[in-house]
């Protein structure tokens, strides 16, 4: 064909690095002319490129910002986000580290149990220089005191979420930033051993009570102490107490009184009776309730609930056994709360009464979990599978249901995605793998195990604990026959609301409640 028998000329364009090319070819590399190298990711806008760096996961974000400078400066420049293990060594890189990520706006700070955490002068350091930081979480850094807390507070004065736990320092670093902090709309204390030791100092609501809608509250001896900053949140539209001591029906009396937007409220066990459950049925809006394990609650509370927070859309009641809240109270929830479409029960004396009127009255439910419920049968399931028609998932655990029941839910509830079948003894393997296959979108967990302990407590996720309850004398605990061991006021709290019971159940039946405005994004 009259070709030229010279030499070709290839110009090959790498990636980043030229091709490295093996002893095999070396024939073909002497025919090769390797052209001007060239980095074509040079033609990507620093914009695109950091959100490119967004969809990676941790390791490989790290992995890519090693590529070259400019990736490096890149990464620094868009990360939003930072968790640093927080401790004392971290003082002497406090310098570098911030001058590279000077776009953090969220910043995680941890110390493990056993090690010193970083101090007063760290802290300011990095509260200099994030100037556009608007979330904090402190866990265990028990060097910062209230003076540290005073100094970051006037340094970062548009912080929206503030979170703390295990932290030494007490009211007056909480309200260091209730005063300067005045953008703040979500604040979570948990366990801090200032407040727990007993402190008279109250919370002064400070400027951001104007602003702060969402307020958790856990493991306080004193958590009594927030009532003044619980009260005067008027914007207040979440409150999570869970495991403090005191009477809290007398702050939700307060609440009740003059909240009209609180939507969301989860409260456990606590020393709270009906009345605090009768105060919060003042707030109209209520769309979302937890009752867990709060032993003087009663159907008289839930009916007051049920019959003035018509809105109400998620349920969770664990009720320990205890046998106060059932049928009456549910068959109010099931008349009066149309809208419901998330009901969780663990360890509710219920029968087929209210179990039925659910099943009619409340069309719209999506998402039902019911465990360790001995009244629960193949008549209710059965029941359930006929009437909940807009049934999305469905969890039954420790249930007396054989495989009757579970044959019904292939003839009903057809939009059913996901169920979860454990510990009921009466569930035989190959009814379950039929069910999968009658239904071949339906996804399907079993689970035949021994009956365990239950628990409806979502305050733990992740960080489960088992054993036994421990009976209570004084300041004293006793285990089994042994001999009696002091302890400090926060063991004391924690044995008299069974801290240490059993907690062998998934800590919510339902992983991750739906938003508000999405009501099928819930993990059965």
């Amino acid at each position: 064909m009259g070709q030229s028998s010279s030499t070709t000329n290839y110009s090959i364009n790498r990636f980043l690095t030229p091709a490295t090319i093996s002893s095999e070819s070396s024939d073909l590399a002497d025919e090769i002319n390797i052209g001007p190298l060239r980095d074509h990711t040079e033609d990507i806008p620093d914009d695109c490129l950091a959100y490119i760096f967004q969809l990676l996961r941790a390791g490989d974000r790290k992995s890519s910002s090693l590529v070259c400078k400019r990736w490096l400066r890149v990464d620094a420049q868009s990360r939003r986000r930072l968790s640093l293990i927080a401790q004392s060594e971290i003082i002497s890189y406090v310098p570098t580290i911030f001058t590279r990520f000077d776009s953090v706006a969220k910043l995680s700070l941890r110390c493990g149990r056993k090690s010193v955490s970083l101090n007063d002068d760290a802290l300011l350091m990095i509260s200099i220089r994030c100037e556009n930081l608007t979330r904090l979480k402190l866990r265990g850094c028990r060097e910062l005191t209230e003076l540290g807390m005073a100094n970051f507070a006037k340094n970062c004065k548009n912080l929206t979420k503030f979170s703390c736990g295990s932290c030494n320092f007490g009211v007056e670093g909480i309200n260091w930033i209730l005063k300067y902090c005045t953008d703040l709309e979500e604040l979570t204390i948990k366990r801090l051993r200032s407040v727990n030791n007993g402190s008279e100092l109250i919370i002064v609501p400070g400027a951001a009570a104007s602003s702060i809608k969402s307020i958790c509250l856990k493991e306080l001896v004193n958590g009594q102490c927030f009532e003044p900053l619980v009260v005067e949140c008027k914007k207040l539209k979440t409150l999570k107490v869970i495991r403090c001591l005191g009477d809290w029906d007398s702050v939700l009396v307060k609440i009740g009184n003059g909240n009209g937007i609180l939507s969301d409220v989860h409260l456990e066990r606590l020393q709270v009776s009906d009345i605090g459950l009768g105060a919060i049925a003042k707030c109209v809006n209520i769309d979302s309730l937890h009752i867990v394990r709060n032993p003087d609650c009663s159907n008289l509370g839930l009916v007051s609930v049920a019959e003035n927070c018509r809105k109400l859309r998620k349920l969770h009641i664990d009720g320990w056994n205890i046998n106060r809240i059932g049928d009456e109270g549910l068959i109010a929830v099931a008349k009066r709360c149309p809208e419901l479409q998330e009901l969780v029960l663990i360890c509710v004396q219920v029968t087929h009464l209210s179990m039925a009127a659910i099943a009619v009255n409340c069309q719209r439910l999506e998402r039902l979990a019911l465990c360790g419920i001995g009244a629960i049968g193949d008549a209710e399931i059965a029941c359930i599978a006929a009437k909940c028609v807009e049934l999305k998932k469905l969890c039954i655990k420790g249930c007396a249901i054989s495989d009757t029941a579970i044959e019904a839910l292939a003839w009903g509830c057809p939009n059913l995605v996901k169920v979860k079948v454990k510990k009921c003894r009466g569930v035989s393997s190959e009814v379950v793998n039929w069910l999968s296959r009658r239904k071949g979108s339906l996804v399907v967990s079993f689970d035949a195990a021994e009956s365990e302990g239950l628990d409806g407590s979502g305050s733990d996720v992740g960080g489960q604990e088992s054993g036994v309850e421990f009976p209570v004398m004084g300041d004293q605990v006793v285990v089994g026959d042994g001999p009696s061991v002091s302890v400090g006021r926060l063991a004391l709290l924690r044995a008299k609301l069974g801290y240490f019971a059993s907690r062998n159940l998934v800590p919510c039946a339902f992983n991750k409640s739906s938003n508000h405005g999405d009501s099928s994004s819930s993990n059965l």
